[in-house]
């Protein structure tokens, strides 16, 4: 096995490799004691289980490492062991094995990746104790904040805590059983954070599902939890869970937190209903749930989906959400309240990962204040509610980014012809000065023509994106094309991209202000290990990961869990990478077949191909398009003969295939009859059939909304099949660029943010 290790190593006498640092794998149970209602208690108990004083009952079989700093009653005991990952099949009698390092049992525990120094040495915490120490350094910052109308409204951190306490009473008098899930599927809103986190206080899952699932899809996320309770956001999605509640044995109760119930039923609650259950609930039995918890037990599912489009419940530790915020905070360097108050907008689906960890988590470790769009933010109300609020950091996905780039180019190419030659000149000095900012190749004093352009170009698009304010502007969550980013990098707008995904609970690598290239993806979190498995000869090898941010493992999915962490416990995350001479991660290609939207969304393509073709017995071939592309799209193939000698598609359609044609109204005999879209009946049948498909689908980014049919089917002899007949699809969307490219030519984009400036 060739391993290529992105940093320092060393190899032993016999060859096995080693980690650059002792690795040590601890397992610790919290001892965060009672905490009352009201504040002064809670602040006292606080001070108990804080990061500072944190204390810990090690369990027979842990191993330990160096000695991890405890309170100043309580003393924490280790044996220390170098734990080595070895490529061969022995493992020495002090090595943790593998199996300790994931489970896929709800209530399981898993050995966590201590080291001996940095970051990833540090106290393990709870997500209780994170809240508690956020309320004792910040409790009368504001926390989160929101408009009802054009009425503002807010909570502070004393009141955040208090009102999730409260939910989490709500929840256990609803019958919410340890390691069972509480669903919740709505957009964005203080009931949101309040669920998740009411759930994980008293000892339940916390599950986002997507707003855009079906309510089979829906069902089947509940189900695999086993949820307890769901939390819909409005009447519209309480019909999807009303429509398969009798195949939800485990549903206990179901809170809806907008809008009015329009119709009464046992067991469905009002948000104000729902609260008003743990109002007058005794502490102690909350309390003693909060004290049994521990860093390496699981507390959050995030649902995600595979190449056989099955979803998997992604599960994540206390620790996992916990070590990932406080590393990512410190790594992008965001300030404290106490210093100056960091500000994000909440807009992207919390079901995500990535929403999840700048919104609720990292925001909560700096004593940030969250602030939530409206639910049409991603139809056009996102630029005012940017421009109210005036975000210090802000996270979007590509299509977000292409959206302003877009409208700003609309707009500007409207301009008198002055202004667009001035905004020319203002971007050909942006991107030449950022460039150089950005290869360490600046002069000791910025350009003047820099400073003229920033006064008149810079500053005004900053302030007509709501961005003025804004220190760092962050992509992730799918690849962003370099046109996109060299669009804004000429506006003086550098976006810094970061890669992960839900199974190394969002961040693995982040680009900085002062460490970033274009196209790449940026460097390791502190804590954090990258290795290219089986790298070819330029380089290129799949990007595996290591680090107190790999997730326990999937619930119930022991032989997906086995496929997705190695033997010696690094996560495999499908992506093919390489490095650059400084050290920065380039993300070269995909694994896994898995299609990911401009959205951010990962799309399994198979089941859809797979539907269409039975859907549509004319169609030999389908391929599904929409990597990095605003929607999805499809290349058919139609049946014809084959050579006989050369396996190569002829031009003639298969007897079934012309009585097909028949029995839709279609003299075709020909695959050029057809291709091309020239035959009206074959097209109205096709276009029936792919309808048929998307009624089905799991949500709206999974539907097919343009197809074409191509002049021959897919062969071996052209390239579009490898030996076993799988499909090349690198090589069909190479073949077919022309026709890929036209499906996103003339596509209209939905209002986004004003600006005056015209296209370079």
């Amino acid at each position: 096995m060739q391993l290529t290790v992105c940093e320092s190593a060393t190899m032993s006498e016999d060859g096995v490799h080693q980690q650059p640092h002792s690795v040590a794998f601890m397992e610790v149970r919290c001892a965060s004691g009672d905490n009352a209602a009201s504040i002064d208690p809670v602040l006292d108990k606080a001070n108990e289980s804080s990061e500072e004083e944190f204390s810990a009952e090690m369990d027979e079989e842990t191993i330990g490492h160096n000695a991890v700093k405890a309170s100043a009653e309580h003393t924490l005991n280790t044996q220390t062991v170098n734990a080595q990952r070895p490529h061969s099949l022995s493992v020495t009698a002090t090595a943790a094995p593998q199996s300790n390092l994931w489970t896929c049992q709800r209530d399981g525990k898993v050995k966590l990746r201590m080291e001996d120094s940095g970051l990833a040495a540090e106290t393990p915490l709870t997500v209780h104790q994170l809240f508690a120490s956020t309320v004792k350094n910040f409790g009368k910052y504001t926390a989160l904040s929101w408009k009802e109308g054009e009425q503002k409204k807010s909570l502070n951190y004393i009141e955040y805590y208090n009102t999730c306490r409260t939910a989490a009473k709500s929840f256990l008098k609803l019958g919410l059983q340890r390691y069972h899930g509480v669903g919740i599927l709505g957009f964005n809103s203080v009931e949101w954070f309040i669920a998740d986190i009411g759930a994980i206080l008293a000892g339940g899952f916390a599950v986002g599902i997507y707003t855009t699932n079906s309510p089979e899809a829906c069902q089947y996320v509940a189900e695999n939890c086993k949820a307890n309770i769901l939390v819909v956001e409005n009447h519209k999605q309480l019909q999807k869970i009303l429509q398969v509640q009798d195949q939800l044995p485990n549903l206990k109760a179901i809170i809806q937190y907008k809008g009015a119930l329009k119709e009464k039923r046992p067991n469905l609650y009002s948000w104000a209903d729902f609260m008003e259950l743990g109002r007058d609930e005794p502490d102690d039995p909350l309390d003693e749930i909060i004290s049994s918890q521990k860093p390496n037990q699981c507390c959050m599912l995030i649902y995600t989906s595979g190449t056989t489009g099955q979803p998997k419940g992604v599960m994540l530790s206390h620790d996992n959400l916990t070590w990932t915020a406080r590393s990512t905070s410190r790594h992008v360097s965001l300030t404290d309240a106490t210093e100056s108050q960091e500000v994000v907008v909440s807009y992207l689906p919390l079901s995500h990962i990535a929403a999840q960890m700048v919104d609720i988590w990292v925001n909560m470790k700096v004593g940030g204040v969250t602030h939530f769009a409206n639910p049409d933010a991603l139809k056009g109300s996102l630029v005012n509610t940017m421009k109210e609020v005036r975000p210090t950091a802000f996270l979007g996905v590509p299509r977000v980014w292409e959206k302003m780039q877009e409208n700003m180019k609309s707009v500007g190419a409207k301009s008198s012809a002055v202004r667009r030659k001035v905004a020319s000149w203002a971007k050909d000095v942006g991107l030449q000065t950022n460039l150089s900012k950005m290869n360490h190749r600046a002069a000791d004093h910025t350009p003047l023509s820099y400073q003229i352009a920033k006064k008149l170009v810079f500053k005004k698009v900053r302030k007509a994106l709501g961005l003025d304010r804004c220190h760092r502007c962050y992509t992730g969550a799918a690849p962003i094309t370099r046109d996109t980013l060299e669009f804004f990098l000429s506006l003086d707008i550098p976006l810094y991209e970061l890669y992960g995904m839900s199974e190394s609970t969002g961040p693995h690598t982040v680009s900085l202000p002062d460490a970033f290239r274009l196209t790449s993806c940026g460097k390791e979190l502190p804590g954090c290990k990258t290795k290219l498995h089986n790298p070819d000869e330029d380089g290129n090898g799949e990007i595996c990961f290591w680090g107190r941010h790999i997730f326990m493992g999937y619930l119930n999915m022991m032989d997906k869990t086995e496929e997705a962490i190695d033997a010696e416990g690094w996560l495999h995350s499908g992506d093919l990478g390489k490095r650059d001479q400084n050290g920065f991660l380039f993300i070269t290609g995909r694994i896994k077949e898995l299609i990911i939207t401009a959205g951010g969304e990962n799309i399994p393509p198979v089941p859809i191909e797979d539907a269409v073709k039975e859907a549509l017995p004319l169609i030999s071939n389908a391929m599904l398009i929409g990597d990095k592309k605003k929607f999805l799209s499809m290349l058919l193939t139609v049946k014809c003969q084959v050579n006989a000698e050369t396996a190569a598609p002829l031009d003639e359609l298969t007897p079934e295939a012309v009585e097909i044609c028949k029995k839709l109204g279609s003299k075709a005999t020909r695959v050029s009859d057809i291709a091309g879209g020239r035959d009206r009946a074959i097209n109205a049948a096709i276009q029936e059939g792919i309808n048929r498909v998307n009624e089905k689908a799991t949500s709206n980014a999974q539907r097919i909304q343009k197809w074409h049919i191509l002049e021959e089917d897919f062969s071996i002899t052209g390239g579009e099949l490898g030996p076993t007949m799988k499909l090349k699809r690198p090589a069909v969307a190479k073949k077919h660029k022309q026709q890929i490219d036209n499906f996103y030519k003339e596509v209209t984009s939905p209002t986004t943010p004003e600006n005056p400036l015209p296209p370079k």
